[in-house]
């Protein structure tokens, strides 16, 4: 079993939020299980969000208020929480993104577009525009600029071994200008190279596949169980169910093990990346 993991609470304010609730809960002498009984929430969703990793659903701060009889302490202030956590980040992927600093492993499977780990700025602004074209531009230029923050993790020593299977239509879909689209494929190579992580390509040949219905993350931790989230256009869902987890992860392996080798797949990217260079000299 590995060893107790405190949360520090001076990190942020969910993981002060999240101490604060394992101290409350300890000081009344409960356990997980006694605390969540009743609340229709599961013992590792409330451990994530004793360690800042979850963020903490209205329903269950009422439940828990009333079990350790907190006067409403934790309702009031799981928005703060929320609040914090998103800063620019999408409220469905919030938790999400502060657990991809924590994890050991990340696998993604991006049907449609370039993994957010990997995007350039100008990659994020034209989704962001092109997804929500209601957005005043200060809130697309907020959002961007959180989706870029993330990429700090390939600066951490510690970050979680990383890989991705991309769909080969992402390389044709012309998001940007062929300028920008051959500075964010040569990204994409240049990222995977020098952080030895691994990328595959699924080839457009490849007409039917076991995860056709949507992107896929797939998480394993040091100290917690396996994650599964999935995302759609407007909302994504962290999945921690073990079978559920379990089936995903072998969908992935069939889907990995259908896809182009790394290094053939990274020829790919970078011969895509020379033609749309190509193409923007021709177009001066």
């Amino acid at each position: 079993m590995p060893p107790r993991k405190d949360p520090d609470g001076s990190v942020s304010v969910p993981c002060f939020y999240g101490a604060e609730l394992r101290y409350k809960r300890e000081e009344a002498g409960l356990t997980l299980e006694q605390l969540v009984e009743g609340s229709y929430r599961g013992i590792s969703f409330l451990s994530q969000i004793e360690r800042g990793e979850r963020r903490m659903p209205e329903d269950l701060a009422r439940h828990i208020d009333q079990k350790l009889k907190t006067d409403g302490f934790f309702e009031r202030r799981c928005k703060d929480a929320q609040k914090a956590r998103q800063n620019g980040i999408a409220e469905y992927f919030a938790d999400v993104a502060d657990m991809e600093t924590r994890a050991a492993t990340i696998e993604e499977w991006a049907p449609g577009v370039i993994p957010g780990l990997l995007q350039t700025t100008e990659y994020v602004r034209a989704l962001v525009q092109t997804g929500k074209p209601w957005l005043p531009a200060e809130e697309v230029e907020k959002r961007a600029r959180a989706r870029v923050a993330r990429a700090t993790f390939w600066q951490r020593e510690d970050r979680a071994y990383y890989w991705c299977v991309l769909h080969e239509s992402v390389l044709r879909r012309t998001t940007l200008p062929p300028e920008q689209m051959a500075e964010q494929l040569q990204h994409v190579a240049d990222v995977i190279r020098s952080t030895q992580s691994v990328l595959q390509l699924l080839p457009e040949t490849a007409a039917v596949n076991p995860l056709m219905m949507g992107d896929l993350r797939i998480m394993t931790f040091p100290d917690a169980p396996p994650l599964a989230y999935t995302e759609n256009v407007h909302s994504g869902q962290v999945i921690d169910f073990p079978p559920l987890v379990t089936d995903y992860r072998k969908s992935y392996d069939l889907l990995r093990a259908a896809a182009l080798p790394p290094e053939a797949s990274l020829a790919m990217i970078e011969d895509a990346a020379r033609g749309y260079r190509d193409e923007a000299q021709q177009g001066d």
